[in-house]
């Protein structure tokens, strides 16, 4: 039986399901909590401006004669034109240098990116000016991008109803961006999780990072990697956030439970599960330290949806920080439905629909195996492949 929720899900499906999606308002978040100091103000150019003014000041304390027009109209020679008895000594070139030097470094440490060499600043460049931030315009836009998700995806209506109360939580509390917090699903395999999680991050806007936790490196591939390490690197939610410009991207980490850890030389361990417990928190999410530029980003816009099929191995302070929903099988009338409209999308004639909603329609449903969604898929590319061949003459 449908919950209230469901029952409102469904009927709000059904008014919004014609209406056309506005592209949702963009606006610039700084990430990053350090400042690049103006480009103007390097070496080359302070140690530039240090010489002039030396200069201006040697002409003014009577030590070098100049034109009495410069002198009563307060005008001194631009560069190029000064005289010859105002030139500067190597010795003098040499403190003017040293000093701009000083300068320079006191401006990167009050930037905090001084430990960063050129190339790595030129690389965090890209959010100096702030990210774009997908948001939910008002509470209605909420209801009818939630809508038309649980029509698609009607079995996933756990995970889509707290998708729902985030997106209306956005709106009332006018945050920055959309975001959700942590959410645990543990599901049956082949109900269509990541189609879910793509689905949602079209509706809303953001970009969408898929995490294989059986493939990662221990906590590396996530959240990145200290220098010292062979395979240092930044991590890839951070990498997506450079590469795609936004703050608030949603995060999928697929088999949570078997993600294994890394040991240094010093027999220290590196899991995922306890990187991930700051990123978890909104309150240290917000000051978080890159293990790899060591620069503090705030990432507390940034939704995390992990899957598991057993919670007994995760860590009861990862399982604190998350909201656990647990999943359902798809119902064979669901998979019926989903087949033909996903075919109908791919533009397959009438009878390839056809036949392969036939075949789901004639599979017992007290059958051993029973087709999942990645069945329904397979079973649609087949289609599309048959009626893309070439004919043979």
């Amino acid at each position: 039986r449908k919950t209230r929720h469901h029952q409102r899900l469904s009927m709000q499906h059904g008014r919004g399901a014609n209406r056309v999606v506005t592209r949702n308002p963009m606006s610039r978040f700084p990430i990053m909590k350090a400042k690049f100091p103006d480009p103007s103000l390097n070496p080359r150019q302070i140690s530039s401006h240090l010489a002039r003014h030396l200069k201006k000041l040697r002409a003014g304390d009577g030590s070098v004669d100049l034109p009495e027009e410069a002198k009563e109209e307060r005008k001194w020679p631009v560069d190029g034109e000064e005289d010859q008895r105002i030139r500067l000594s190597m010795n003098d070139m040499k403190r003017v240098d040293c000093h701009a030097a000083r300068l320079h470094d006191g401006i990167l440490r009050r930037t905090g990116l001084s430990h960063l060499d050129r190339e790595d600043r030129q690389k965090l460049s890209s959010l100096k000016n702030g990210v774009a931030m997908a948001r939910i315009s008002s509470l209605d836009h909420a209801d009818e991008l939630v809508a038309r998700l649980h029509g698609e995806m009607p079995w996933m209506a756990p995970a889509t109803e707290h998708a729902w109360h985030a997106m209306r939580r956005s709106v009332r509390e006018g945050w920055a961006g959309f975001r959700m917090s942590p959410v645990i699903l543990e599901r049956p395999p082949g109900i269509g999780k990541t189609y879910w999680m793509r689905r949602l991050g079209e509706l809303i806007g953001t970009a969408k990072v898929d995490v294989d936790a059986t493939g990662e490196n221990a906590s590396f591939g996530v959240v990145g990697c200290q220098r010292g390490w062979s395979s240092a690197r930044p991590g890839r939610v951070l990498e997506c956030i450079m590469a795609r410009q936004t703050g608030n991207p949603i995060v999928m980490i697929d088999e949570l439970e078997k993600a294994g850890s890394a040991k240094s030389g010093r027999n220290q361990s590196f899991s995922l599960a306890e990187a991930l417990l700051p990123l978890l928190e909104s309150s240290t999410a917000a000051d978080w330290s890159c293990p790899y530029y060591r620069v503090r980003f705030d990432m507390s816009h940034v939704s995390w949806i992990m899957l598991t099929n057993n919670l007994s191995p995760l860590p009861e302070p990862l399982l604190n920080r998350c909201t656990i929903l647990r999943m359902k099988e798809i119902d064979l009338p669901d998979l019926i439905v989903l087949a033909r409209r996903e075919g109908q999308a791919r533009g397959l004639a009438e009878a390839s629909v056809w036949s392969v909603t036939e075949a789901l329609s004639k599979a017992a449903p007290a059958a051993p195996s029973r087709p999942s969604l990645r069945t329904v898929l397979r079973m649609l590319d087949r289609a599309e492949d048959l009626e893309n061949r070439p004919i043979s003459t």
